[in-house]
């Protein structure tokens, strides 16, 4: 009996990963006090941005604390673990959060937010696109506090974005692990599912087939014959959007 528990303890932990894989370093709620008892007038801009939640109807959708941590990577980039966005950018996050709130929510259970605005600085040392929705604060990078596993991650959230992601100009991304990333920039989806690691795995799933399968090993040609230049196998090209039909980058109004 002790036998076939630790067993199955074990093959749950194989399948869905420990929070300490999801969550990043340094950027904690004991963090966040730290920091904002160490930064002279950031106090007060986050009062703002609090009393602007509250005003455009999308407070406690997501702790503040949460949602100002900057990148995974901001130690190694020199940056700072939280930032509150320009004030110019706030109204790009309403509708995000309005997403998280109606339907991530009602798909995942609680989620956890781990990275948000990002600085054009840390952006580029995180490796992130030089277009990211996250230098603009559209953009919120999740994991859920409820364990999943990773497929039945991908079958509820492509579901959900399939059902609500066009009508909310809502783009979904998939990372490693559980982490996921939302934004309302313009409905597209990507990841790296498919036979060649660069598609969807919701347009994976949409053609029967299983998000989860490692693309084919790549497997090199025989040597050439005598006389004929070798034949380099084909490189897989960039991750692939599914489909790209994102909205044109122009200015919107202030949302309430």
């Amino acid at each position: 009996m002790l036998q076939r528990l630790f067993l199955a303890v074990a093959l749950l932990a194989c399948s869905v990963p420990s929070a300490a894989q999801e969550l990043p370093e340094g950027q904690g709620e004991a963090e966040y006090q730290a920091w904002l008892a160490s930064s002279p007038g950031v106090r007060g801009q986050v009062l703002s941005f609090e009393a602007w939640q509250e005003a455009a109807g999308v407070r406690g959708v997501l702790p503040t604390w949460q949602m100002l941590r900057t990148a995974s990577m901001w130690r190694e980039c020199g940056g700072q673990p939280f930032e509150v966005p320009p004030h110019s950018f706030w109204p790009d996050m309403v509708r995000t959060l309005r997403f998280i709130r109606d339907h991530v929510r009602a798909a995942l259970g609680p989620v956890q937010a781990v990275s948000g605005y990002r600085n054009p600085a840390l952006n580029h040392c995180a490796r992130g696109s030089a277009r990211s929705a996250h230098l603009d604060f559209f953009a919120l990078d999740l994991v859920p506090e409820t364990p999943i596993e990773r497929g039945e991650l991908f079958r509820r959230l492509c579901a959900m974005h399939a059902r609500h992601g066009r009508s909310a100009e809502a783009g979904l991304g998939f990372y490693s692990f559980q982490r996921f990333h939302v934004d309302s920039r313009g409905f597209r989806r990507w990841g790296s599912a498919g036979p060649r690691g660069n598609e969807s795995p919701c347009a994976v799933i949409e053609r029967g087939g299983d998000p989860l399968a490692a693309p084919p090993p790549v497997t090199m040609p025989p040597p050439p014959a005598a006389g004929f230049p070798a034949v380099r196998p084909p490189t897989p090209g960039p991750p692939r959007l599914e489909p790209v039909q994102a909205a044109p980058d122009a200015p919107r109004p202030d949302l309430p």
